[in-house]
């Protein structure tokens, strides 16, 4: 059954002290493209993370946050007293030496100042890990089963205009008679006057003639036609991701369609083959959205 490439998954976990909240979302892209966002303690973990991702997602721009939030009453990010002193004394200072006043509000400059703000370096908890990988786990199977999802409202829209494309197809047997018809006038008078004519060939008549047949004899695009239709829907129901053979495959309908077209010389032919044009059109348009 068909995946989409579109999904969202997010799962959240609580450990000691912390909270973990990770978000995964996937959108269209040829290849696999994958751009992490997560704390600086984590830095060293990003390739097993995009490991992890690659093997499960295969294909689409796909970003991955990762977010921690502290649940204890300690801060993590304090006020350096010891620099925010010395940055008074120089405002004092320098003040003083140019005769200007100090400044009112000397709080609201202080915060500003560099490394008035001190972060505590943290380390990754090990003992941690097999949680956050579990957190990941379980936003990759909601992203998934979004995908499945999304799959299916893809399926049951291609599968219908396949169907659409068949049933044109299916109706121009009824039209059969007449082009034929229309088609031997058109010969028998292109005969004629090619018998009038002083440098009249037999053998140069028998080859234009069966030049012009083969070239309007369609019998073997609709069987083609048949059979790539047949294949599409069958691959559409394959287990496994399958976005770039449908591809191909509509690439070899559109062929025989187009051929179909150049051939039909009639006109109810050639409105089945603009039905049939169009709904290929809008199978390739949902194509880019398949896994």
């Amino acid at each position: 059954m068909l995946k989409s490439m579109t999904g969202f998954g997010k799962a959240t976990a609580e450990t000691g002290d912390k909270k973990y909240v990770v978000e995964i979302k996937s959108l269209n892209s040829k290849q696999l493209d994958i751009s992490t966002r997560v704390p600086g303690v984590f830095r060293e973990k990003d390739i097993e993370i995009r490991t992890m991702l690659s093997q499960r997602l295969q294909r689409g721009k796909v970003e991955f946050s990762l977010y921690t939030e502290n649940l204890a009453n300690e801060l993590s990010t304090v006020i350096n007293q010891n620099v925010l002193n010395k940055y008074v004394q120089q405002i004092k200072t320098v003040a003083t030496q140019l005769q200007i006043p100090e400044p009112e509000d000397y709080f609201s400059i202080l915060l500003r100042m560099p490394d008035v703000m001190k972060s505590e370096i943290q380390e990754l908890n090990e003992e941690e890990w097999p949680i956050i990988l579990a957190t990941i786990e379980e936003a990759l199977k909601q992203l998934e089963s979004f995908r499945d999802q999304e799959g299916l409202s893809v399926y049951n829209d291609i599968k219908q205009k396949v169907d659409n494309i068949v049933k044109y197809y299916g109706r121009v047997p009824q039209f059969e008679k007449e082009r034929i018809e229309t088609m031997r006038n058109r010969l028998m008078d292109a005969v004629s006057d090619f018998k009038g004519k002083a440098d009249f060939n037999p053998e140069r008549l028998e080859q234009e003639m069966i030049f012009y047949l083969e070239k309007l004899d369609i019998n073997e695009e609709k069987v083609r036609l048949h059979n790539h239709c047949e294949y599409f829907v069958k691959t559409m129901n394959l287990n496994e991701p399958v976005g770039r053979k449908l591809g191909f495959i509509s690439q070899e309908m559109g062929r025989e369609i187009n051929t179909l077209g150049s051939k039909a010389n009639h006109a109810e032919l050639q409105k089945l083959v603009i039905k049939m044009k169009d709904e290929l059109e809008k199978i390739k348009e949902q194509l880019g959205n398949v896994l």
